[in-house]
C-alpha cells in the first residue's frame, strides 16, 4: 500500500458512485428500512449487516444474507422517491469539471442499476460530465467480479496500465485488481477504513480534491 503512485500514467478514471461521488447512506438506510419491513416484517432491519456489502448488486447482498429478493422492488422504489435527499460530497464537483477539462476519461462504475445511477447523476446536474455510466445489471457478474471495470475500459478505449478505480469498498478494490487497474481506496464517505486498509490499495484519498495530485503522479501522505 502507498499513499501515492509515482509515475501513474493515468488517462482514465472509473468511480464508485455511493459512498464515492455521493453520500447516499442516509436515504439508502430509509429504503432499507421500509423494503425490510414491507416485505420481511417487524423487528429491526439487518442495515448495519447489509452496509458491510455495499458495492455489490442489490439481488447479490440479498443473497448473500438471507433476505428475500422482493425487498429490491421497495427498496428501488424509495430509493427514487428519495433521491432528492442525496447530496454529493463536498469537493467532488469540482474535482469532476478539474478532470474533465484535464481530458481525462471519466465513467462510473456502481453496484446500482445503470438506470438508476444515471438518473441519480442527471439530477445532481452531473450526468454530461462522465462518458459512461454503468450499473451491475448492465454486466454479466457485479463487483467483486471485474466485468464492470472491463466493460468501462472498453468503451473508455484504455488500456488497465491507463486506468485506476476509486471505491470506497473492498468489494471495489477487488474488482479493480480482478481487472487488473490500480485500486484506490477512498476514506471520504461511510466506510470501514480499517477493512479498506486491510485490503491494501495502491493509494488512499482522504479527500476528493487530493485524486488530482494522484493523477500528476505526485505523492500523497
Amino acid at each position: 500500500m502507498r499513499g501515492g503512485l509515482t509515475p501513474l500514467p493515468t488517462k482514465a478514471i472509473v468511480f464508485d458512485l455511493d459512498g464515492v461521488l455521493v453520500d447516499s447512506f442516509g436515504v439508502m438506510r430509509q429504503a432499507f428500512t421500509v423494503a425490510y419491513r414491507e416485505v420481511v416484517g417487524p423487528g429491526e432491519p439487518p442495515f448495519a449487516e447489509y452496509s458491510k456489502h455495499l458495492g455489490r448488486f442489490f439481488p447479490d447482498i440479498m443473497r448473500i444474507m438471507g433476505l428475500p429478493l422482493a425487498m429490491q422492488e421497495p427498496f428501488v422504489r424509495e430509493s427514487y422517491r428519495l433521491a432528492d435527499q442525496v447530496r454529493m460530497f463536498d469537493g467532488v464537483p469540482d474535482l469532476l469539471h478539474s478532470l474533465r477539462a484535464g481530458g481525462f476519461g471519466l465513467a462510473v462504475a456502481t453496484g446500482k442499476s445503470g438506470p438508476r445511477a444515471r438518473s441519480l447523476l442527471d439530477g445532481l446536474g452531473v450526468l454530461e460530465l462522465f462518458d459512461h455510466v454503468l450499473g451491475s445489471d448492465e454486466v454479466a457478474n457485479a463487483k467483486p467480479a471485474p466485468d464492470i471495470v472491463l466493460r468501462a475500459m472498453e468503451l473508455l478505449g484504455v488500456g488497465p496500465d491507463e486506468t485506476m478505480m476509486i471505491g470506497d469498498a473492498v468489494t471495489d478494490l477487488a474488482s479493480a485488481r480482478a481487472a487488473g487497474v490500480a485500486a484506490v481506496a477512498a476514506l471520504w464517505g461511510e466506510s470501514d477504513p480499517a477493512g479498506l486498509l486491510a485490503a491494501e490499495p495502491d493509494a488512499i484519498l482522504h479527500a476528493p480534491g487530493e485524486l488530482l495530485a494522484l493523477c500528476r503522479g505526485g505523492s500523497l501522505a
